[in-house]
């Protein structure tokens, strides 16, 4: 076979791996309605929080609302998009067990890598939509003035970061291949930690110096910063390199080391018997 032709069927497989998920998407299409409503509100009343401090506060003139608004809305949307990247990335084996198929596609004669690339690809395109529409209702709540954003700088800063979670995602896939039983519930402690430092809803400058010190190594902090630079101040993409290169290094770092680990994860997960299909 030769090398234009091994790619070739690579790529393919790494389409079928998306395919398959776009079908289960097909499949099970009333609970990503459900899970969609359940996020348009949680996202709407997180923003509404903006105008409530500025009536609680009975200072309209001190307090901007609708500044507030914009900066819970950029972060509840950022965090959507990389929790939603981060949740399909670390079910790449819930779902195999979920279909009875992880025997067959754990050792089956392919790559592990076309195998994540094409669950990442798809985790980037539907957590991109799913992010979109999000996006739309909130529009069609709030009067969000976009007027002086860099949207193009924005998401970069997202695509930026969102290398970071790839990498981040894939270890904690790990946790569903060696717990069975419960290693699809711990995952959630990775990204609950994650949310707690990295600024969401607040500036890190709010929390205790010791979780402080622990943002610096959450790229969603970066991204998270850059991402408001640019939407809220309209700051330059060239200006928002300071956030965006430790959110790539991070990624460069991630990514490998997430694969390796994986590796590590799937030879031990063989050897001792964890590839059943119930947990």
């Amino acid at each position: 076979m030769t090398t234009a032709s091994l790619v070739l069927h690579q790529l393919r497989a790494s389409y079928a791996f998306m395919e398959r998920n776009l079908n289960l998407v097909k499949r099970y299409w009333t609970w990503e309605l459900v899970w969609m409503v359940y996020s348009i509100a949680e996202s709407l009343s997180v923003s509404f929080i903006g105008m409530g401090m500025e009536y609680l506060s009975g200072d309209s003139a001190n307090i901007d609302g609708q500044y507030l608004v914009l900066y819970l809305v950029v972060g509840t949307l950022v965090w959507r998009y990389l929790s939603t990247v981060f949740y399909w990335i670390t079910e790449l084996i819930s779902i195999e067990r979920w279909e009875g198929t992880i025997e067959y596609t754990l050792m089956a004669p392919i790559h592990r890598l076309t195998h994540m690339a094409g669950q990442t690809f798809f985790a980037v395109i539907y957590s991109m939509f799913f992010t979109g529409v999000i996006l739309g209702a909130t529009a069609l709540i709030f009067d969000l003035d976009l007027s002086n954003a860099n949207l193009w700088g924005g998401t970069l800063m997202l695509l930026s970061g969102c290398l970071s979670f790839v990498g981040i995602s894939i270890m904690a896939s790990t946790l569903p291949l060696l717990f069975p039983e419960r290693g699809a519930q711990m995952t959630h402690i990775v990204i609950a930690l994650l949310l707690l430092v990295s600024g969401v809803y607040y500036p890190i400058e709010v929390l205790p110096n010791f979780l402080q010190k622990l943002a610096v190594f959450s790229p969603a902090t970066y991204v998270l910063n850059g991402v408001r630079q640019a939407l809220l101040d309209g700051t330059r993409t060239p200006a928002l390199w300071p956030y965006m290169w430790p959110a790539l290094l991070m990624g460069v770092v991630a990514i490998p080391s997430g694969l390796w680990v994986f590796k590590q994860a799937e030879r031990y997960a063989k050897k001792k018997g964890k590839l059943h299909r119930n947990g």
